[in-house]
């Protein structure tokens, strides 16, 4: 089977190549891999190189394919594996397979990765139980599944504590208030979106200090959709307030149970700390660029008031297995973080200007023949080709989101690669 896939043979050393994938051993699948997501990690291995922990030191004479955020069909089954998984069935991968080498699919492996046409799932995958079915109506809310599932695992590693008691409760504190600090990304979108479907808070506070993200998180994630699930949610630019503190705090009552940090900045750190109530638990969840990033908080609050500081990269399997219920049973609705499609032609260059980051998450359909299109101006296409006028059309009949019924329309109208 060929597969037509991108490359990293070193440092931003990208290529998109044609090749003959091996024949699949007794314990193997072979994938279809119908989307994957653009991940800024992906950015970052490219950059480093064998330099990465993920990436193997070989990579220049043994190239791996990158891309971990992917969702696809099984096309053939191993002879050891016909009583577990069948032919045609949907499945996501979950890509941290927790293995003393570090090594994961999209970062390691030279025939399985989310940007390609058909890739080989190698045991490893298979016995760490990362390949998860996938009942979704949509092969993009599947590609999303693993930043979901890094989300999800940030949620869950809140805790609080009663202190006449020193019982522990893991998770975002039900009924909270949450912060999300620099949240007007894709990964905050997202917290934003489990928020309401999984958390159950009362208030969450987005900030941010560029209002055109604020405008776009505001677009997607609707505070008037929140209010029907009882969250009030409330989007902030603290480049605009004079005193973020004293407003957050006024804005919270006091303080928040809970505050995620979604930009690796340690003045926001501090700022965490300084808007949370006590027993509240920061999750600094960003990841630093450097490894000796140093921060700063109130060390006699961590004492007297409770004040939890934990940090969540990455998920595991149950993680995935859990966004995908919610995905199944409607609960959340991953369109809201899609800022843009494209197809496999288009993902090097996407992916290298990640340098200058922009939109959220970038949707690539391998099979698809598309350059890279913002959701909300597929009508400026529109005279390219009619086809993307009717796509900006179903994502205007569904509150503006990319969603199942334009993914079926875009696989069954747009020309093949």
């Amino acid at each position: 089977m060929k597969t037509k896939a991108v490359r990293l043979y070193g440092v931003m050393d990208l290529r998109l190549e044609e090749f003959e994938l091996p024949a699949i051993s007794e314990d193997e699948v072979l994938l279809r891999v119908v989307t994957d997501s653009l991940c800024a990690s992906t950015y970052k291995a490219v950059k480093q190189g064998s330099k990465h922990k993920r990436v193997p030191e070989t990579v220049s004479e043994t190239p791996i394919i990158v891309g971990h955020e992917m969702s696809g069909e099984i096309v053939q089954v191993g002879a050891a594996l016909q009583d577990r998984w069948s032919v045609g069935q949907k499945i996501v991968i979950q890509p941290a397979l927790k293995l003393e080498s570090g090594y994961d699919p999209g970062y390691s492996y030279p025939y399985i990765g989310g940007a390609a046409t058909y890739a080989v799932v190698p045991k490893i995958v298979l016995e760490r139980n990362c390949m998860i079915p996938y009942e979704g109506d949509a092969y993009f809310k599947g590609s999303l599944c693993e930043s979901l599932a890094c989300v999800i695992r940030g949620y869950k590693g809140f805790y609080h504590t009663d202190y006449s008691n020193y019982v522990r409760t893991d998770g975002a504190k039900v009924g909270g208030k949450l912060a999300i600090l620099g949240g007007a990304g894709p990964m905050g979108l997202g917290a934003v979106d489990l928020a309401c479907g999984y958390a159950g808070l009362s208030q969450v506070v987005v900030t941010d200090l560029n209002e055109d993200r604020l405008d776009y998180a505001r677009s997607k994630c609707k505070p008037e959709e929140a209010a029907k699930c009882g969250c009030e949610l409330i989007y902030l630019n603290t480049s605009e307030t004079e005193d973020p503190v004293a407003k957050l705090l006024e804005i919270s009552d006091g303080g928040f149970d809970d505050v995620f940090v979604m930009v690796p900045v340690p003045a926001l750190f501090t700022m965490a700390e300084k808007i949370c109530r006590e027993d509240g638990c920061v999750n600094f969840f960003a990841g630093p660029p450097i490894h000796d990033m140093p921060g700063t908080l109130n060390l006699y609050r961590v004492h007297y008031d409770g004040i939890h500081v934990v940090g969540t990269a990455g998920s595991i399997p149950q993680d995935m297995v859990d966004i995908i219920d919610l995905i199944e049973k409607d609960k959340i609705h991953p369109g809201a973080v899609v800022s843009h499609i494209l197809g496999l032609n288009a993902y090097i260059d996407t992916l290298l200007a990640m340098e200058h980051p922009n939109g959220a998450k970038k949707v690539c359909y391998n099979g698809l023949d598309i350059p890279l299109i913002a959701v909300d101006e597929l009508d400026q296409w529109a005279d390219k080709d009619p086809m993307y006028g009717e796509l900006a059309a179903i994502v205007k009949r569904n509150g503006g989101l990319w969603c199942t019924e334009a993914e079926e329309y875009l696989l069954a109208h747009a020309p093949k690669i």
